[in-house]
């Protein structure tokens, strides 16, 4: 079996590697070509614990290996972003269908071509469409599906394994197909349906998540006027059996929840009312601590007569990785750069060496350097800090809880 993922970023290699440790061939294309050769070289571009290592063994082997163009082969997967297209949160499918473009030269009879990548309803028969106006004589013969990807980042490499899959053909042929080549290193099961289906379950499962944090990030901010601690508060919530709030941050971020849920109000406007309010809600949370950090830069000035330094704890979208995608702890630690030009801001991100925007400081340099601390991200190295009553301390993600 030869398989040829189009897209080696934080989907595309893992799950590439997982397979080609599972004894598939595997070719992996990137357009970029210092992913291309950092793959090659058997260094992983993205943090993910274990990864690496996997990755040299399938290199090392000669199971897998990346290119900048697609090869012959079985099956082709594509795994590449899906961001929007203007500034009206409407999806862009162009890389699915550039990529799309790219494998259709190699197609041949019998091949199976699955899309992964988080897809507006309806992608799958339109990639199918661009495959058969081009190449009529595949109609029939080849096998097409969709099938999410439903993992996290962190826990990339048990979850791809473990989970289960959601795996819908454009007919039962293709379904039964793509599951035969999941089957062979997914110990989840996998569910059948029809692509359609599967498309809008990707959305419809980040939706539900972005709508129970905006529900916990509305609840901070109703706590924060109370004069409510929500940690205490949503504990006790949830002592009740039949209540699980999940935990407030500053704001939702990656290239999932913050994402997915504009492709179901995009094409469903009228009928998606709650999912539009959550993002609205969860956006507006992230500009609500960049708020409360200004009236905190602003309050220190004028009770101590001098400008403070500031320590922005964090930029990740969640804790314990290097992912910055749609992140709101980049949002908030940019409009404090922005806004209080005459504070001293220090930014800390652990999980990454170095940005093209930002200076990083040592998170232990800046803690104790700082007068205003801003917790933005729960990363474990922060955890590790002590409560220092002569700092304030914005705690907007829950590292001292109680």
């Amino acid at each position: 079996m030869k398989a040829c993922f189009m897209g080696l970023g934080y989907i595309g290699l893992p799950t590439a590697i997982i397979a080609a440790k599972h004894g598939v061939q595997v070719t992996g294309v990137d357009i970029n070509k210092d992913v291309v050769e950092q793959t090659n070289a058997g260094h992983l571009h993205i943090i993910e614990p274990g990864l690496e290592e996997l990755l040299q063994d399938v290199v090392g082997a000669g199971k897998l290996h990346a290119v900048t163009q697609p090869e012959k082969s079985d099956a082709f997967f594509i795994v590449v972003p899906t961001p929007f297209r203007g500034g009206n949160h409407e999806p862009d499918t162009s890389y699915v269908e550039s990529a799309t473009r790219m494998v259709l030269p190699y197609l041949e009879p019998g091949n199976l071509f699955v899309i992964e990548s988080t897809s507006p309803v309806g992608t799958t028969e339109k990639m199918a469409k661009i495959i058969f106006d081009e190449r009529p004589e595949l109609k029939d013969n080849i096998f097409i599906a969709y099938c999410p990807e439903r993992v996290l980042p962190g826990n990339v490499i048990y979850e791809l394994v473990h989970n289960d899959r959601v795996i819908g053909g454009l007919n039962e042929s293709a379904t039964k197909k793509a599951q035969e080549f999941y089957a062979q290193f997914v110990q989840g099961e996998l569910h059948a349906t029809n692509c359609k289906t599967a498309e809008l379950c990707k959305l419809t499962e980040n939706s539900s998540r972005d709508s129970q944090i905006a529900f916990a990030n509305e609840l901070s901010i109703i706590c924060d006027k109370a004069g409510i601690n929500v940690w205490e508060l949503i504990n006790l919530a949830n002592k009740h059996p039949r209540v699980n709030i999940l935990q407030p941050g500053c704001g939702v971020g990656g290239h999932c929840i913050a994402i997915d849920p504009y492709f179901i109000s995009a094409e469903f406007p009228a009928e998606s009312k709650m999912i539009a309010t959550a993002r609205e809600v969860n956006n507006y949370k992230a500009f609500w601590c960049a708020e409360k950090t200004k009236n905190a830069i602003l309050k220190f000035e004028l009770d101590n007569k001098r400008q403070p330094v500031v320590a922005m704890m964090g930029l990740a979208f969640k804790p314990n990785i290097d992912d910055l995608r749609e992140s709101p702890a980049k949002y908030i630690a940019t409009k404090i750069m922005q806004d209080c030009y005459n504070a001293d801001v220090l930014i800390v991100e652990p999980n990454i060496t170095e940005h093209p925007v930002f200076k990083l400081s040592d998170y232990k340099d800046a803690y104790a350097k700082a007068d205003i601390v801003v917790f933005l991200t729960a990363h474990n190295q922060f955890k590790e800090l002590e409560w220092k009553d002569d700092k304030v301390i914005l705690d907007f993600c829950g590292i001292f809880k109680k």
